[in-house]
């Protein structure tokens, strides 16, 4: 089976080179050419074009930033578009419900299968192949995909129909954000007040509280370390979409909205492209203002 990949992102680029690591050897594009190279290296075959992945493929797998992005490389709305025909399309970034549910319908309308598998982890559980996939769709496409995502996920669940796979990704990055928001304020109360902020993050480590994504971004918190594994201007973007579709269905998420300004100011200071715990600044400029 032909397996394509579309989009090498921070999150794209290890997906794919753990399918070739794999043995998969997939076909593989990215806007950018340069993060290409690595994949390449591993075993897969690089597309001059998503048109060339879509006719040698026939399961293409696309991690790609948001809708617009993905209506243009599949070539939506044109002549393109009729290449989906006879392949199973696997939608595995994050965008509202009601676009990933309007892309199924264009896809099967246009003889295509649609899959729905957006992941939770960010750039470390990618390059482990330790993602959570969570697969939405027609029975038979999930069957077909599901094994295909070994080499990505250490597990997978079967969500039902489009777009319940966004709905449960929407809602695991509600505790996600929030839980990350509150650690970063925590390590800035600790260090206002002067705390050995390595003992903090022990005390935090040996905690009931204490869980995989804690313990990595507190150390990152604790040593100023803002290399991205998932960004501001990401989160930012996962942080609008929740809201969107709670505003939609008319349900309270008041903590996610002090996180939406708080991550709205953190991109204000230009650190758009850091890590999520950069949202640090944006409470520490809180404290500068209130006289802190």
């Amino acid at each position: 089976m032909g397996i394509g990949f579309l989009g090498l992102g921070v999150m794209g680029q290890p997906m794919a080179l753990n399918l070739a690591r794999a043995g998969t050897a997939p076909i593989v594009w990215n806007r950018s050419p340069d993060r290409c190279d690595v994949v390449r290296t591993a075993g897969a075959k690089v597309a001059d074009s998503p048109a060339e992945v879509l006719r040698q493929s026939e399961v293409v797998l696309m991690m790609l930033a948001d809708g617009p992005a993905t209506d243009a490389v599949l070539g939506r709305g044109t002549e393109a578009f009729s290449a989906v025909a006879g392949r199973t399309i696997v939608h595995m970034g994050t965008t509202s419900p009601e676009y990933s549910r309007g892309l199924e319908a264009a896809v099967r309308a246009a003889g295509g299968s649609y899959v729905e598998a957006p992941v939770s982890g960010s750039r470390k559980p990618a390059e482990a192949g330790e993602l959570v996939a969570m697969l939405a769709g027609e029975p038979a496409a999930v069957a077909q995909v599901r094994p295909l995502l070994g080499p990505l996920c250490h597990q997978t669940f079967d969500c039902g129909p489009v777009p319940n796979g966004l709905l449960t990704k929407l809602a695991v990055n509600i505790f996600l954000i929030t839980m990350v928001t509150g650690l970063a304020e925590s390590t800035h109360f600790a260090a206002e007040h002067g705390l050995d902020l390595s003992q903090f993050a022990e005390v935090l480590d040996a905690g009931p509280m204490a869980s995989s994504v804690s313990r990595v971004k507190v150390r990152k918190l604790v040593t100023g370390d803002l290399d991205v594994q998932a960004s501001i201007a990401n989160v930012l973007e996962n942080n609008r979409l929740i809201a969107e579709q709670a505003r939609a269905t008319g349900i309270a998420v008041p903590l996610l909205d002090i996180c939406h300004s708080l991550y709205g100011e953190t991109l204000a200071l230009g650190l758009d492209s850091a890590d999520m715990v950069a949202v640090v600044r944006a409470i520490e400029q809180r404290t500068a203002s209130a006289g802190g």
